[in-house]
C-alpha cells in the first residue's frame, strides 16, 4: 500500500526527473541559429569597415592628400589593431564570455566609425580606422564561442563557414552599393549611417545574446574540462599553453596567404588596379572585386561543410592553396590582358578557394583541448589577417617606388608593372601557406585528445 508520504516523495521524484529532461534538451535550432547570427552581424559590419576603402581610394586619397603607402597605411589601421586584438580577445572570451566582449566590441566600433567618418585630418582617420579594427576585432572569435555552446560540434566548421559568408555579405555591400552611396551621398554620411548599425547591433546583443544555452535553461554543446585555465592565469602562461602544440604555429601560418591576397585585393588595391590597367569605370571595377568576396563568401560554408563530411583538415586545404596559387599566377604574370570573361572567371576561382581558409578555426580547435577554444581561435584569427594587415602597406610601398610621375587630378596613377611587382607578394605568401598546411598534423574532424 502506498502511503501519503510515498506518493509525495514519487511525485517529487517524478517531477525532478521531468524538470531534468527539460534541463537536458538542446536548444532550438532557431534560437541557436539566432543567438550566433548577432555575432555575425557585427563580422558583417566589420567587414564592410574593412573593405569600404578599397571603393573611395580616389576620394580618400585626394580628401587626405596621400599617395598609396599613405592609403596602404590609412587601411592597414583596421589591421593593426585589428590582429593586435585576437589574442586578448581570445583570452578575454574564455574568462569573461562572449556577450560581454561583443558587447563592448560593438560599441567601441561605433566610436570609431563616428571618428573616422568625422575625421578632419589623416591622424584622425587613422585613429577611427583602428577603433573600428580593434572593436570588430572581437566579433570573429566571439561568434566562434558562441557557435562552440550553442551548437553541434558537427555544425562548427559549417557555422564558421557562414559567419564567413556574413563577412562576404558586408563586404558586397563595400561594392556597388558602397559606390553608388558615395556617389550620390558623400563617404561621410555613408560611414556615419554604419557607425549607426553598429550602435543598434550593440543594442542587440545586450538584449539577446547569452553566453551558454544554460542561461536559457537549455543543455550546452560545450563540454569544459578539468583543467579550464583559472582567473589567474597570466596572458604568457595562456599563450604558452596554446603554444604548446605544434598545429598551433602552423595553422597560424595557414590561412595568411589565401586572406592576405584576396583581401588586399578585394578590399584595397583591386578597384585602382581594373580602373588603370584594364580601363574600367570605378562601378564596374567594384562590381568585380565584389565577385571575389562573394566568392568567397560561398567557398566558406562550401569547403567547411566539405571538410566536415570528409573528416579531413588538411587534405582539402592543401588542395586550394595549391589551387589559388595557380590562379593569382594566371592573374598577375599574364603576358597580355585578359578577355572580362576569363578574368571574372579567375576572379570567382579565386574567391572559392579562397574560402577554404574557414578550415583554418575547425582544425585549430581540434588540435588543443576544450578550454583553449577562444584562445587558439584568436590566434587562429589573428594569424588569418596577418597577411592583409601587411599585404596592404606594402604593396602601396611597392606601388610608391615603381610609380613613373603619372597623375590623374591630385591621385598618383600606377601601371601594369607596377601592379605586377606589387601583386608579387601575394605569390609568395600562398607559397609560405602552402608549407605550413603541408607539415600540419590531421585531426580528423575529431575533438583534441
Amino acid at each position: 500500500m502506498t502511503t501519503p508520504s510515498t506518493a509525495l516523495t514519487e511525485t517529487h521524484h517524478t517531477l525532478n526527473a521531468r524538470f531534468s529532461e527539460v534541463e537536458l534538451k538542446f536548444p532550438p535550432a532557431h534560437t541557436a541559429w539566432s543567438i550566433w547570427a548577432l555575432g555575425a552581424a557585427l563580422y558583417l559590419t566589420g567587414f564592410f569597415q574593412r573593405v569600404a576603402p578599397g571603393v573611395m581610394t580616389q576620394e580618400l586619397m585626394a580628401e587626405f592628400q596621400i599617395a598609396a603607402a599613405g592609403l596602404g597605411h590609412l587601411s592597414g589601421f583596421y589591421f593593426y589593431a585589428y590582429v593586435a586584438m585576437q589574442i586578448p580577445t581570445g583570452l578575454m572570451v574564455d574568462r569573461f564570455g562572449a556577450r560581454a566582449v561583443l558587447s563592448w566590441g560593438a560599441l567601441v566600433a561605433t566610436l570609431g566609425g563616428l571618428v573616422f567618418a568625422l575625421a578632419p585630418d589623416l591622424f584622425f582617420a587613422n585613429v577611427g580606422r583602428a577603433l573600428v579594427g580593434g572593436a570588430v576585432g572581437v566579433a570573429w572569435v566571439c561568434t566562434l564561442k558562441l557557435a562552440a555552446h550553442w551548437l553541434a560540434p558537427r555544425r562548427f566548421a559549417l557555422a564558421s563557414g557562414l559567419a564567413l559568408a556574413a563577412g562576404m555579405a558586408g563586404a558586397v555591400c563595400a561594392g556597388v552599393p558602397l559606390r553608388w552611396g558615395v556617389n550620390t551621398y558623400g563617404w561621410r554620411p555613408v560611414m556615419l549611417v554604419c557607425a549607426a548599425v553598429m550602435a543598434m547591433i550593440a543594442v542587440l546583443i545586450v538584449w539577446i545574446v547569452r553566453d551558454d544555452p544554460s542561461a536559457r535553461g537549455y543543455r550546452s554543446y560545450f563540454v569544459a574540462a578539468s583543467h579550464m585555465p583559472s582567473d589567474t592565469t597570466s596572458f604568457w602562461q595562456s599563450l604558452r599553453a596554446v603554444f604548446a602544440y605544434r598545429n598551433t604555429w602552423l595553422i597560424y601560418l595557414a590561412p595568411q596567404g589565401l586572406t592576405g591576397a584576396a583581401i588586399s585585393f578585394g578590399g584595397l588595391w583591386g578597384v585602382p588596379y581594373l580602373v588603370s590597367v584594364y580601363g574600367y569605370t570605378p562601378a564596374h571595377a567594384a562590381f568585380c572585386c565584389s565577385l571575389l568576396l562573394l566568392s568567397w563568401g560561398i567557398g566558406g560554408p562550401l569547403f567547411g561543410g566539405l571538410s566536415d563530411r570528409l573528416r579531413r583538415r588538411k587534405q582539402p586545404f592543401l588542395l586550394c592553396v595549391i589551387s589559388a596559387l595557380i590562379l593569382w599566377s594566371s592573374l598577375i604574370y599574364s603576358p597580355v590582358q585578359l578577355p572580362g570573361w576569363l578574368l571574372l572567371t579567375l576572379l570567382v576561382s579565386i574567391g572559392l578557394v579562397s574560402g577554404s581558409m574557414v578550415i583554418t578555426f575547425a582544425y585549430a580547435k581540434e588540435s588543443v583541448p576544450a578550454p583553449l577554444a577562444g584562445t587558439v581561435g584568436g590566434v587562429a584569427n589573428m594569424g588569418s589577417m596577418t597577411g592583409a594587415m601587411l599585404q596592404q602597406p606594402l604593396v602601396g610601398w611597392i606601388l610608391d617606388r615603381s610609380w613613373h610621375g603619372a597623375m590623374q587630378g591630385q591621385v598618383r596613377v600606377y601601371d601594369a608593372a607596377a601592379y605586377q611587382a606589387g601583386f608579387t607578394l601575394f605569390v609568395v605568401w600562398i607559397v609560405i601557406s602552402l608549407l605550413a598546411i603541408a607539415c600540419t598534423r590531421e585531426t580528423q574532424a575529431k575533438a583534441f585528445g
